[in-house]
C-alpha cells in the first residue's frame, strides 16, 4: 500500500464531504495525530483504522487504497435510466437499480452515492405513491374527506410520477456534465 496515494485520498474525501480534520477523527474513532499522520503520509494504518476511516467518510474501504476504480459515466447514466422501469410497474424502479448497483458497488467512482441516493429515492416515491390512494380510502371511509373526489387522487398520483420521471431525467444529464446528482425528497433507508 503506498502511503502516498492513501494520504490523497483521504485528504480528497475529506474535503469533498466538507470534513475537518476533527471532524473525521471524531466520527471514525482514531485520534486527531492519526488523522494527520496519514494525511500526511507519515502512517501505514492497520485494516481497522482503514475500515473506520472509510466508514466514517462513508466510502468502500477499496475506495481508500484501490486507484482501479474506474470512471464510468455510462454505466452510472444506465444504472439512473434504469428507474424509469418505474413507469411499468413502481417496484422495479427500486429492483432494478438496486441489482445494477450491488453487480458493481465498489467497483465504479461515484456508484455508491449515486445507488443509495437513486434506491432510497424511489422507495420513499413508491411508499408515497401507495399510501395516497389507501389513505383517501380510509378518510373517505371515515367521512372526513368527503368532498375530496377520486380525481384529485389520480392527479396527485400523475404528478408523482411526473416529478418521478422529471428528476429521474435531470440526473442523468447532471451525470453527464459531472455534477452533484440531487435526490429529493428521500427518506434514507440505505446508508
Amino acid at each position: 500500500m503506498d502511503n502516498n496515494y492513501l494520504a490523497l485520498r483521504v485528504k480528497e474525501l475529506r474535503n469533498q464531504k466538507g470534513m475537518s480534520q476533527e471532524f473525521l477523527a471524531e466520527e471514525s474513532g482514531l485520534s486527531l495525530r492519526t488523522i494527520q499522520r496519514i494525511e500526511k503520509g507519515e502512517s501505514n494504518p492497520t485494516g481497522e483504522s482503514l475500515k473506520r476511516l472509510a466508514n466514517a467518510l462513508n466510502v468502500n474501504p477499496d475506495e481508500l487504497i484501490d486507484w482501479s476504480i474506474k470512471e464510468d459515466k455510462k454505466y452510472l447514466t444506465f444504472m439512473n435510466l434504469s428507474a424509469l422501469t418505474f413507469l411499468f410497474f413502481p417496484l422495479l424502479g427500486i429492483l432494478i437499480p438496486f441489482i445494477l448497483w450491488t453487480s458493481k458497488k465498489g467497483k465504479i467512482k461515484n456508484i455508491n452515492k449515486l445507488g443509495k441516493d437513486l434506491i432510497n429515492f424511489e422507495i420513499t416515491w413508491t411508499l408515497l405513491l401507495f399510501f395516497i390512494p389507501f389513505f383517501w380510502f380510509l378518510m373517505s371511509k371515515i367521512g372526513v374527506l368527503a368532498s375530496l373526489t377520486l380525481n384529485i387522487v389520480f392527479i396527485i398520483i400523475g404528478v408523482m410520477y411526473f416529478i418521478n420521471l422529471i428528476l429521474i431525467l435531470l440526473n442523468s444529464i447532471r451525470i453527464s456534465n459531472e455534477n452533484d446528482i440531487i435526490y429529493n425528497p428521500k427518506i434514507k433507508f440505505l446508508r
